[in-house]
């Protein structure tokens, strides 16, 4: 390196390497294509926030509610984890997928569609599957139309003993205990839990059927 001498005292010549800030590049250097906005090239991208919120719902094993999914995701709050899950599912309409997303037990879930249920039961899970007897589904029937309700109220509907199976049916996670009865002795009364709503594939028991429909449906 050499040393130049000017008027304005001493200089450091520049190296070579170095190059003028207001310098052209090169020519085969302004060749480089500029940076690709993948969501604006791919329409069914996913941007950050909707691949996590995708991430949570395939891990989760029961239906998150919207401020939970916010909350976990890193979302501004319930209102935008609704609009995430909406843009979601036109997604997955658009992409033909096997899933689906479901509004369960008042929160979302990812879901297989029913058509692709066929293939699926052959992976045979035992264990997993929700078994019950007649007499405990028309009983788990009896205490989810007219919760809270007590066992001398169902067994009145039934006409038999229902203490056994209701006690079967709150091992199962369906039946919980929602408060005791004002009249003589303070029973217990009865009521379905989330997990009923669950496994039956409703939001809230407003979804339940309406009786007179499962009248016409016995009927037909």
């Amino acid at each position: 390196m050499f040393h130049l001498r000017s008027r304005f005292g001493t200089a450091m010549a520049r190296p070579y390497s170095q190059r003028p800030g207001n310098a052209a590049l090169p020519f085969v250097f302004r060749l480089r294509p500029e940076p690709v906005d993948t969501l604006a090239f791919n329409p069914q991208a996913r941007n950050s926030k909707l691949a996590r919120l995708e991430a949570v719902l395939l891990l989760a094993d029961e239906p998150l509610p919207p401020r939970r999914l916010a909350d976990v995701v890193g979302l501004v709050d319930a209102a935008e984890a609704r609009t995430l899950i909406e843009r979601l599912k036109e997604l997955y309409d658009l992409d033909g997928t096997a899933f689906q997303i479901e509004e369960l037990a008042g929160g979302y879930q990812l879901l297989t569609r029913s058509q692709y249920h066929p293939w699926l039961a052959r992976l045979k899970r035992t264990g997993h599957e929700l078994r019950i007897t007649p007499a405990a589904l028309e009983t788990l029937s009896v205490i989810a139309y007219k919760q809270p309700i007590m066992r001398a109220e169902v067994e009145k509907v039934r006409g038999v003993a229902c203490g056994e199976v209701i006690r079967q049916l709150m091992e199962k996670g369906l039946v919980r205990i929602t408060g005791r009865h004002d009249s003589l002795g303070r029973p217990q009364l009865y009521g379905t839990t989330k997990k009923f709503l669950q496994a039956f594939g409703l939001n809230t028991l407003k979804d339940l059927p309406e009786v007179e429909s499962l009248k016409s449906g016995n009927r037909s």
